[in-house]
């Protein structure tokens, strides 16, 4: 979502003053760190911070997230541009020697880059869907996907159109800023995906107008060692028995269930009736839990973001997700009512010194074979490790948006 101002304001650059821009090409747009005085410090994506004296003369506009151009922009006072807002910068070449100082500023308050964030994972959680992808039939721009677990499992019909904007969560990210525009032909069977549009009553068809997709993976087995320093774990996959490195990021969502709560998803799973050790994990509305859509392409899940708002978090999703992404695919329920991901969104968040080694773990990360980083753990989980295919299922599902989509949550 970042990444989307960012380009609006670069596209903005090379639209307003056109003669000032030839006589002064330095600029740069970044975000606000400091305001001091008449003193702004901006510090740009790429790391580099720059002060600029802001004179009563400098020409000041505030546009809204996504425009590219200031037809719509207002004038605003020095006294309005603040910490944390994104400013497009265009230095003054007639300044004195020896000072630098703006002529042009064009901002995207981060109130108003929050308010749109919000509004584009209502949308989400409103007219999104999500799910693993079954199916991809490039020719006729439809795709398949299988969406939920357990007795709300279903499969979803994603119809595109040349007006569908396309995004690929780039590799080794979860963050909807980064994702790419890529052709239908980049979605893989596995493949994590989550779209926006008109749906049908029931959900099993959508129109699209945005898909995001990504190729993740999906972990599970005992930890065999880590290093908190370093922030990482050595975990042997119980699929490939090989040691995998686990990075562990500020970004990634990590919670354990309560021993009854793991005991009581496994029978769920593995679809056996009865509440023994359920009490007070039942249909209440209290029980803790997750929520990520996943592929398992091998394995894995996304969700979240503004952008989407994702799938986190974002769609997605990836969480995680990233602001305005889409929220996490969430839905499914076990038998006998219930919805497993919300549990699993509702239970503890835990650190990586919580973790021990032998513990055993369930995770979606980026793809790779013997080194990823985390974008979901869930530890406490040996029971549902004795119900492996349902469980996969359950972790296919599981949103990155961490419970705050549709059905979980961005993520």
């Amino acid at each position: 979502m970042i990444a989307a101002f960012t380009m609006a304001l670069l596209a903005i650059a090379a639209l307003v003053t056109p003669m000032a821009w030839a006589q002064a090409p330095v600029r740069f747009v970044g975000a606000i760190t400091a305001v001091s005085g008449t003193t702004l410090t901006v510090k740009t994506d790429a790391g580099q911070s720059y002060q600029v004296d802001v004179p009563t003369s400098a020409s000041i506009k505030r546009i809204a997230p996504g425009q590219k151009d200031l037809s719509t922009a207002t004038a605003i006072q020095f006294s309005d541009l603040a910490v944390g807002d994104r400013a497009l910068v265009k230095l003054d070449p007639d300044a004195p020697a020896g000072t630098t100082q703006a002529l042009q500023i064009v901002a995207v308050k981060q109130s108003d880059v929050a308010q749109k964030q919000q509004k584009d994972r209502e949308d989400w959680q409103k007219r999104g869907v999500g799910g693993l992808v079954k199916s991809v039939d490039a020719s006729s721009g439809v795709l398949m996907l299988t969406s939920g677990v357990g007795a709300t499992a279903k499969t979803v019909t994603v119809h595109t159109s040349k007006a569908t904007v396309l995004k690929r969560y780039a590799a080794a990210s979860v963050s909807y800023d980064a994702a790419t525009p890529a052709p239908i032909d980049a979605i893989h069977a596995g493949d994590q995906l989550r779209s926006r549009g008109a749906k049908n009553a029931d959900g099993t068809s959508i129109d699209a107008e945005e898909v995001v997709s990504g190729t993740f993976r999906n972990i599970a087995g005992t930890i065999s060692s880590l290093d908190t320093t370093s922030s990482t774990l050595v975990v042997k996959d119980l699929a490939t028995k090989k040691q995998v490195t686990i990075h562990i990021t500020a970004d990634a969502q990590m919670r354990k269930l309560p021993d009854r709560l793991a005991a009581f998803l496994a029978m769920r799973l593995k679809g056996t009736s009865g509440n023994a050790g359920a009490g007070g994990w039942g249909e209440s509305g209290h029980t803790p839990g997750i929520a990520a859509p996943g592929t398992q392409r091998n394995g894995a899940s996304l969700a979240n973001a503004g952008g989407p708002p994702g799938m986190g978090s974002g769609p997605p999703g990836v969480s995680t997700g990233g602001p305005g992404g889409p929220p996490g695919m969430g839905g499914g329920m076990g038998p006998g009512g219930g919805d497993p991901q919300q549990m699993l969104s509702r239970a503890p968040a835990i650190q990586i010194a919580d973790l021990k080694k032998g513990d055993a773990v369930m995770l979606v990360s980026t793809d790779g074979t013997t080194d990823v980083t985390a974008i979901t753990l869930l530890a406490g989980v040996e029971p549902l490790l004795e119900a492996p295919a349902a469980s996969q299922n359950l972790l296919n599902n599981w949103s990155m948006g961490s419970g705050s989509g549709e059905a979980a949550a961005a993520q």
